[in-house]
């Protein structure tokens, strides 16, 4: 089965993307058409937690942070993201250090030339030395490959929610906390097995032709605030490469609930912000609640 979806699984679920620049817009100044993302609230008896599914990269003109969303936001003491991004450099250091394939052996040699000879096009396509990635590990090189379409289709990291989030909580000097480390994220890549680092390449060059088609069916399924659509646009990618699912969603969903359920003994109110992925279809971090005994609840779009 095709894995059609690698670029809108990596910007959808991953905060990697959001790793590029500083934010070139504070909340409230955009003022085009509006998007109504979903929004989901648990709560006990002095605890208010608002999960809310996020898109790390965005054109200009998407407005969201308003309503509902708006609302959760601003009654919030802490905002809790995947990962606190670090400077530029920085990031660039730690991505530097695990990305390294100090085996030696080059990038061309694990995929095959046949499969190497189309990853090498498809680079060249979107405009990215391939020389530099020949001693790098596949995962990096997919990366890379999934996210380049994307800027010159419009879509800027530095409009995506957690950059827009993390400016109005530091504006109103609102404490960020996270549910990661960048290590931790990188390491989910790094950590998966050679073959489906590999895998996860190929797939990405397969889909190339697709980006603008499937990433905008799927952030319009955000904006539309239904998860549901946003599921099914996903689940062909899930069950085609359930170990890829498992390491970068699944298991992520499952650490994740049971953070959100420590955080439940502490009063106060509470925004998290991961990627929309992670709050869709099966195995999403509601599952992972309810299986813990906790409610989770919708909240109703609020309209003007």
């Amino acid at each position: 089965m095709k894995f059609r979806f690698p670029i809108a699984f990596a910007a959808l679920c991953l905060s990697i993307s959001a790793c590029a620049n500083p934010p070139a817009a504070a909340p409230g100044s955009i003022d085009l058409a509006s998007a109504d993302p979903a929004l989901w609230v648990v709560k006990d008896e002095d605890t208010t937690i608002y999960l809310f599914g996020t898109v790390h990269v965005l054109k200009p003109g998407t407005v969201w942070l308003d309503d509902e969303v708006g609302d959760a936001f601003g009654k919030a003491d802490r905002l809790v993201l995947e990962i606190v991004t670090p400077e530029q450099g920085e990031m660039a250091q730690k991505v530097a250090g695990m990305a390294l394939d100090r085996s030696g052996r080059p990038l061309k040699e694990k995929m095959g030339e046949a499969a190497h000879a189309r990853y090498v096009k498809a680079m060249t396509e979107a405009g990215i030395p391939w020389q530099p990635f020949e001693g790098l590990k596949p995962w990096i090189a997919a990366i890379t490959l999934a996210l380049a379409p994307l800027d010159k289709l419009g879509y800027d990291s530095a409009l995506g929610a957690e950059k827009i989030l993390t400016v109005g909580a530091k504006e109103r000097g609102t404490p960020i906390g996270a549910l990661e480390t960048p290590e931790q994220q990188l390491g989910y890549f790094d950590s998966l097995p050679e073959a489906q680092q590999v895998a996860f390449l190929n797939a990405t060059v397969d889909g190339m032709a697709d980006v603008e088609k499937d990433f905008t069916s799927l952030v319009d399924s955000w904006a539309a605030g239904n998860p549901d659509a946003l599921a099914d646009k996903m689940n062909e990618s899930l069950e085609a490469t359930p170990e890829l699912a498992e390491t970068l969603l699944f298991q992520r969903n499952r650490n994740w609930a049971e953070q959100i359920r420590a955080m439940l003994d502490e009063p106060g109110t509470i925004f998290i912000a991961v990627g929309a992925g992670h709050l869709a279809g099966k195995q999403s971090v509601q599952d992972y609640l309810k299986a813990l005994g906790i409610e989770t609840r919708r909240v109703p779009h609020r309209e003007e």
